[in-house]
């Protein structure tokens, strides 16, 4: 795991213990800290607490008013890391004092959690996991890092320039947003690129990670409900390049006005422009149809450029990249009928690009909604031959869309629709689920939505 010397002997609070949060317990174990962890969820406390002897339920030393000590954590005693370094204990965090910091998962809404404004006022800072790798570069062989944001596309950029770099040779990571917590990844050697997927989420608890390339593809208005306000959304977003330093590219999409105002804020010697739209042959690449494929492999070569990656190998990864789950993935093809899985596209913003890049398309939609209208997609409409309305927005969606496409159907469930759209599709159609939703109406999250057409595909006749 990735390690820091800084973090021996701090006293840190964690909260939230799902993958990224008990990654960053385990590597501030081994670094030597003292951990203070906790969360809701107690099969999560379970999994991570290594003995019985753990402290569970017992006031932290801070929370009672004792001086904070590593070897102390409560009347059962603490728990050790394997390495024997630092100190955990499971408990519910009430009072900060004496810590070094708050570490939270970026699903913790800083904007209404009660302990995110007593670490606030209490002068603590909140950070996350991205901090920690960021404290522990100067630890690390001399290597490179690349942080990819903006609202849509960015997991295909991602693995799209790690999958560049490993095709080319150069030792590479993904981590962040993507894949493994980056905490929980061995060290790479020296010349070593780290690949980072960050949400707006991971941003926010990030103040020294300083990229050597920076990537925004697009920002659109997504997770209002953890800002104040578009602009608030948009301003996380360029923190991003705030945290460069002179010599460091930055690579900005030029396709939304939030965009284009952030890219003209960065220093031009610096920084390369993602035109609005990319003229690319894409006939090569399998995997990256559309235009938004055309902006994503766009930033992709411009990154891995920056990085010294020669051409020849550029376009071997490029023609070789399988794309990522649940985002354009094609399922199956039956009768010369194909389904692709897009259930990554949880906004009307990220489902456009998947409409634009077939031409007759059965349209599996709904589910979550995040507003009232399905504009974004409006410009795409032509390519639908039938839609299949379902999850919570089925009524709304199928009210919007009468008119506006030939067939309309209220399907309600994914399995209805998968079976209703395969009835009806003929060879060369294409029955396409991205939904513009988010997913929790009816599933776990997205993963398990585009699992479940899967199954429903699978289970045709």
């Amino acid at each position: 795991m990735i390690v820091a010397r800084t973090w021996a002997g701090k006293r840190l609070a964690v909260l939230g213990l799902a993958r990224s949060g008990a990654a960053t317990v385990h590597a501030l174990l081994a670094g030597g800290a003292e951990v203070v962890a906790w969360d809701s969820d107690a099969a999560k406390r379970a999994d991570l607490a290594p003995s019985p002897h753990r402290g569970e339920g017992q006031p932290s030393s801070a929370a009672s008013g004792a001086a904070p000590h590593p070897a102390v954590a409560g009347a059962t005693g603490p728990s050790r890391s394997p390495a024997g370094r630092g100190v955990m204990h499971i408990e519910p965090i009430a009072d900060l004092t004496g810590f070094d910091a708050l570490v939270v998962s970026p699903g913790v809404p800083l904007n209404t959690h009660p302990l995110a404004a007593a670490a606030r006022e209490a002068g603590v800072p909140v950070i996350g996991d991205i901090e920690l790798f960021a404290q522990a570069r100067a630890d690390l062989p001399p290597h490179k890092v690349v942080g990819i944001t903006g609202t849509n596309g960015k997991s295909t950029t991602t693995a799209l320039i790690h999958h560049i770099l490993d095709t080319a040779g150069v030792p590479a990571r993904m981590g962040g947003n993507i894949g493994l917590p980056i905490l929980a990844q061995e060290p790479l050697p020296a010349g070593g690129v780290y690949v980072l997927e960050l949400s707006s989420y991971q941003i926010d608890l990030t103040q020294s990670l300083g990229c050597d390339v920076a990537v925004l593809l697009n920002v659109t208005p997504d997770h209002l409900d953890r800002y104040d306000g578009f602009d608030a959304y948009a301003a996380s977003k360029a923190r991003l390049f705030a945290m460069q330093s002179a010599g460091q590219v930055a690579i900005v999409g030029a396709g939304d006005a939030a965009s284009a105002g952030i890219a003209a804020k960065v220093p031009m010697e610096r920084l390369t422009v993602i035109p609005a739209e990319v003229a690319m042959d894409q006939s090569r690449w399998p995997s990256l149809k559309g235009p938004h494929n055309a902006q994503n492999a766009f930033a992709a070569i411009a990154a891995v450029r920056a990085l010294g990656v020669g051409e020849e190998a550029i376009a071997v990864g490029l023609a070789s990249f399988q794309g990522l789950a649940h985002r354009m993935e094609r399922v199956a093809e039956r009768g010369g009928v194909v389904f692709v899985n897009d259930s990554k596209a949880t906004n009307p913003e990220s489902a456009a690009p998947a409409l634009g890049a077939f031409a007759r398309i059965h349209w599996i939609v709904g589910g979550k909604r995040k507003g009232d209208d399905l504009d974004p997609c409006a410009p795409y409409f032509g390519n639908v031959v039938a839609a299949y309305t379902i999850g919570e927005a089925a009524p709304l969606f199928f009210d919007l869309l009468q008119g506006r496409v030939p067939v309309v159907e209220q399907a309600v469930t994914l399995e209805r629709a998968v079976a209703h759209a395969a009835a009806a599709a003929r060879a060369g159609d294409v029955v396409l689920l991205s939904p513009a939703c988010a997913s929790f109406d009816q599933f776990r999250d997205f993963e398990a939505r585009g699992a479940a057409f899967r199954a429903a595909v699978e289970a045709l006749s």
